[in-house]
């Protein structure tokens, strides 16, 4: 079966210069050709990737168009028989493909497959997997009963956190990160609803797909999906856009068939959005509290440090970028030897195989463990040192 991969990119040509270090590892072997939307960086995205990617499809708008738009510009003049929607602040493991591939070629009525994401710290998103969010999903989640129950097929419906983590199981809604579609699904279905600018379009998709009589699954081949957390807690235009996209979801397809509901579902979401602004102001202020009083204070040791697991020709160029940036790093052999002070876990990128399959799995076994550690890279061939919310070089 052939692929077409679809990236939209605005400026965060670090990050999608890693993902795409991943899918082209990926794509060994398969039929896969790569488009990235650039939707008007000002980051020089294109020319930068580009140099390093020449087999990419570019695409480049002159303004930002939205999420589903661009997608949309890309699904249209691609032709493979399976298309991936994948975001920028993502890197996969070496398999991830091929499992999927096989997974539709094994699944004939599956229209639409997600994976396994990891978060920044290696804990599991549980976005990974998700049911439709109907008047009682929405109102089991917000009055917290998903929470109480986090196993329940009822209460805990919004998550499906029913089904077990590292087994194949349908669900109703696949996340927009990773969303792996069969072209005759997403034809019947019909593209990416332009109305929503950001956030809701893939819901949206996933219930147009499953009307359509299609199957959505979830498989556990795995995928980091750096930024999400540090969106949702600290960006008042993630709040408008995610709780706008609730309301355009809900009015689009069951303010008719719930109609009675329709009032308590438009005053829980704006109350839901007004809280977490106000959560978020909140976050500021402390945030604000904390520098002004630690400025003040005669601290004897950095706040973050970094520990580092590579060779030592990577050791060596860390090394020296982290003295020219002031960010205090140690070596370490393995996970294990890592300090409770340590705050980001820095894994070389090497041209060994497997590799980013090997830090996701490490990752996820050092949060089961209880270590509380963010993930980063460090890639010798550029001396880039990515982490989530910064990249030095």
């Amino acid at each position: 079966m052939t692929l077409d991969i679809i990236i939209v990119n605005y400026n965060v040509k670090h990050y999608l210069w890693q993902c795409l270090d991943s899918v082209r590892r990926a794509s060994q072997g398969l039929d896969v050709e790569t488009w990235v939307v650039d939707n008007a960086s000002t980051d020089g995205s294109v020319p930068f990737l580009r140099e390093s990617f020449p087999d990419v499809h570019f695409i480049e708008n002159t303004e930002n168009v939205g999420f589903a738009r661009a997608n949309n510009q890309a699904i249209q003049a691609s032709s493979g028989d399976l298309v991936l929607l994948l975001n920028p602040d993502t890197f996969m493991e070496e398999d991830a493909l091929t499992h999927c591939i096989d997974f539709f070629e094994q699944h004939l009525r599956a229209g639409a497959v997600g994976v396994h994401m990891v978060n920044r710290d290696g804990s599991f998103a549980r976005e990974s997997r998700r049911g439709l969010p109907t008047p009682a999903t929405a109102f089991f989640k917000i009055i917290g009963l998903g929470s109480l129950f986090p196993k329940s097929p009822l209460f805990a419906r919004y998550h499906m956190g029913h089904l077990p983590e590292f087994a194949d199981g349908q669900i109703e809604a696949i996340s927009g990160a990773f969303m792996m579609l069969r072209r005759e699904a997403l034809e019947q279905a019909g593209l990416l609803d332009e109305t929503f600018f950001m956030y809701g379009e893939d819901i949206d998709l996933s219930y147009r797909i499953g009307r359509a009589g299609w199957e959505l699954w979830y498989t556990p081949a795995m995928l980091l999906h750096y930024k999400g957390e540090s969106t949702q807690q600290t960006s008042f235009r993630y709040v408008y856009n995610f709780y706008n996209a609730m309301l355009i979801f809900f009015r689009k397809n069951f303010s008719r068939r719930y109609w009675y509901a329709w009032l308590f579902v438009e005053l829980a979401v704006l109350m839901m959005g007004f809280l977490s602004m106000c959560r978020i102001w909140l976050y500021q202020c402390l945030l604000n509290l904390r520098k002004l009083f630690t400025r003040s204070k005669d601290e004897t040791e950095p706040a973050e440090q970094m520990a580092f697991i590579g060779s030592d020709e990577a050791w060596t160029m860390l090394q020296a970028l982290c003295e020219r940036e002031h960010l205090p790093v140690t070596r370490v052999y393995s996970i294990s030897e890592v300090s409770p002070k340590v705050l980001f876990m820095v894994f070389e990128v090497a041209e060994y195989k497997r590799c980013y399959h090997s830090i996701l799995w490490q990752m996820t076994q050092a949060f089961r463990d209880g270590q509380k550690l963010i993930i980063g890279t460090f890639n010798v061939q550029n001396g880039r040192l990515i982490l989530p919310h910064d990249v030095f070089c």
